[in-house]
C-alpha cells in the first residue's frame, strides 16, 4: 500500500517531549469536539505529565506526528500495552489535532508508526481498537491495509462507559504501508 507522497514528506514522527506540553494542552483542547466520544486526550498539566511518565519506552511509546516545515504538532500516536516474550504486540492509539484533521497527515503518521514498531521495536504484530461508529479511524486503518478481526462488545472504558470496539491488526508478514527510507 502506497500514502499520498507529498504527506508523508512532510511530517516526522518522534517521541514526546516535556517541552510540548504548551502546544500539546493548547491543540489537545482545541481540538476536543473532534475526539468526543472516540478518545479523551490530556488537556491539564498534571494529565500531560502522566502521558509523559507513561512513555517509558518499554510498555507504551508516546509520540508526536510533526511537521518537517515549522515543526507544528499534527497529532499523536501511541504504541500502548506492548508485550514481549511470545506476543511481540502492541495496541495504537492515535489522534489528529485540528486544524490537520483530514488531510492525511495521520494515515503517514500511522504508517511511519507501524514501521516503528515493527523495525525499531521488533514487534511482529501492531493492533488497532476502534469504535464501529468512528468511520474515519476504520477508513485509516483500511486504507493502511489492517484486517479486521471481530467485534468485542464493552471492550474498552471510555469517559465511564464501556464501548464496543472493532480488533483490527496488521503483522510483520503482511503487505505495509510504503514509507520513504530515511
Amino acid at each position: 500500500m502506497s500514502l499520498e507522497p507529498d504527506r508523508l514528506s512532510q511530517v516526522t514522527l518522534r517521541p514526546v517531549a516535556v517541552d510540548d506540553e504548551g502546544r500539546f494542552l493548547e491543540l489537545a483542547s482545541l481540538s476536543a469536539g473532534l475526539h468526543h466520544p472516540w478518545v479523551g486526550l490530556p488537556r491539564t498539566p498534571s494529565a500531560f505529565s502522566e502521558y509523559l511518565k507513561k512513555s517509558d519506552q518499554g510498555t507504551a511509546v508516546c509520540m508526536v506526528l510533526c511537521l518537517k516545515d515549522g515543526g507544528d504538532l499534527v497529532g499523536m500516536i501511541n504504541i500502548n500495552d506492548i508485550v514481549r516474550g511470545s506476543y511481540q504486540r502492541g495496541v495504537l492509539g492515535y489522534a489528529a489535532f485540528l486544524p490537520y484533521a483530514g488531510q492525511g497527515y495521520m494515515s503517514a503518521g500511522v504508517a511511519l508508526a507501524v514501521h516503528y514498531a515493527f523495525e525499531r521495536l521488533d514487534l511482529n504484530r501492531v493492533e488497532a481498537d476502534i469504535q464501529p461508529e468512528n468511520e474515519a479511524s476504520l477508513s485509516l486503518v483500511r486504507r493502511l491495509g489492517f484486517r479486521r478481526e471481530g467485534l468485542s462488545p464493552g471492550f474498552i472504558r471510555i469517559r465511564e462507559v464501556w464501548r464496543d470496539h472493532e480488533r483490527w491488526a496488521i503483522t510483520r508478514d503482511m503487505e505495509l504501508p510504503v514509507v520513504p527510507s530515511e
